[in-house]
């Protein structure tokens, strides 16, 4: 089930929209913010889900769950996602590395099994591929893909250079990306009235225009430009559903990318 709603979302569109990739850096170094707000999360939409997600990441990832895999998260953040990847990797002897702005990664606890590259992906793409030569057996992407497009960069070079880093039989989880048409289809049921008047703390319903085309947002074009896009490169791609017991599982979703 969705989340109960805590917050106020007008409050919420001001403190976390447009947060772009240097933003996220000033962000990691304020002791005022907690560690879901510093990247980019109000805590009712992360706090109590951090073993939900993992499961459902795990679930979509199987190298997560096998000993001496090589695993590559973009985009880490400094919450306690990278933190359950760190302790996994040293339980299995797996290798880990982690990229990001330095600022975030300094929040990170220093671990043998994990390498640190910091910069924005793709730019350090050779340092990444030199922390494992062979690739990669799985490569997260967690909420990372709405940043990349809010700062006009191309989503579709994005997951190419990601996707090229994979092993035979890896896979890539470009995950919670923000559909606004999934959010469109959402606003329009029951249930999504339902939740925009305790979101945003008004009785009008929401506005859903039949036809929109938000240039500035993901939509079912890029989601499904993305998997085709994956296809023809000789990749298998799927778009997945995230697990109901997420907190934004109806209004966001995950693309899945195997290396056959």
């Amino acid at each position: 089930m969705a989340s109960k709603t805590t917050v106020d979302g007008r409050d919420v569109t001001v403190r976390f929209g447009d947060i772009t990739f240097e933003d996220y850096g000033q962000r990691a170094l304020d002791p005022a913010l907690s560690p879901h707000e510093k990247v980019g999360f109000p805590d009712a939409f992360r706090e109590g889900f951090t073993q939900a997600i993992w499961t459902d990441m795990a679930a979509k990832l199987p190298a997560l769950g096998q000993p001496g895999s090589a695993i590559l998260d973009i985009g880490c953040g400094c919450g306690p996602l990278p933190r359950v990847l760190i302790d996994n990797a040293l339980q299995l002897g797996q290798c880990v590395t982690l990229n990001d702005h330095e600022n975030m990664l300094r929040q990170l606890p220093e671990a043998p099994c994990a390498a640190l590259v910091a910069g924005r992906f793709p730019d350090v793409a050779e340092a990444i591929r030199a922390s494992a030569p062979g690739g990669f057996d799985a490569i997260i992407c967690y909420s990372v893909l709405q940043v990349v497009a809010g700062a006009n960069a191309n989503p579709f070079l994005f997951v190419d250079e990601a996707m090229a880093m994979l092993k035979p039989g890896g896979r890539l989880l470009v995950g919670d990306i923000p559909n606004s048409s999934k959010l469109r289809r959402f606003l329009s049921s029951d249930a999504g009235i339902a939740y925009n008047r305790d979101y945003m703390k008004t009785d009008a319903p929401p506005h859903v225009p039949a036809f929109a085309l938000h240039k500035d947002r993901l939509d079912d074009g890029a989601v499904m430009g993305i998997v085709m896009r994956a296809r023809i490169a000789g990749f298998d791609a799927y778009v997945m559903p995230q697990a109901l017991e997420l907190p934004m599982a109806t209004r966001r979703e995950d693309i899945v990318i195997a290396r056959p």
